[in-house]
């Protein structure tokens, strides 16, 4: 399922074919650093990642992390979308792309349209983000789209506390 479209981006839905990106994306040493370890080392784990992760996600709250693609090719280049965290009240934006994508304005492009989905399509009020303090690259996209800081949180109690920001539509 198409999410939204962009000028340059598609966000689609994950499927299990999108596994081999998938296993890639989730190992990139940026994305290990800045969002976490999925422990995904394998094909089939990224396979069990995609089923119980955004695909789940999907069927329970209608909503979930997409695969962001450049349109005229269909080249996958990340992912960006909504998660819902036990831990938040309210649903949080997410996203990462592969190295070779970072700085070309793809990550605010898709962002901005996650944004515009979940405020028209699923009428979302309000949106999260949780971010590294030490990911400044982050922190500046989530401001240029707007959001603002509003506490330190821990999502987990094992876990430190990092940067939430927010936006009420």
């Amino acid at each position: 399922m198409i999410v939204c479209e962009t000028e340059r981006l598609r966000t689609r839905h994950f499927c299990l074919d999108d596994a081999e990106f998938t296993l890639r994306l989730l190992n990139e040493p940026s994305f290990v650093e800045n969002i976490a370890d999925k422990g995904v080392r394998t094909l089939a784990d990224a396979r069990a990642y995609l089923l119980s992760g955004p695909m789940a996600s999907y069927k329970r709250f209608g909503f979930g992390l997409n695969r962001v693609e450049l349109k005229v090719s269909s080249v996958p280049i990340g992912m960006c979308g909504l998660l819902k965290r036990d831990s938040l009240e309210d649903a949080d934006i997410g996203y990462a792309f592969l190295p070779e994508y970072c700085a070309k304005g793809y990550a605010f492009e898709s962002a901005f349209a996650v944004m515009n989905y979940a405020n028209t399509a699923l009428a979302l009020e309000r949106l999260v983000a949780v971010v590294n303090p030490a990911n400044q690259r982050s922190i500046r996209l989530l401001e240029k789209l707007d959001f603002k800081y509003e506490k330190m949180v821990s999502l987990y109690e094992s876990e430190p506390e990092i940067n939430l920001y927010g936006i009420n539509f």
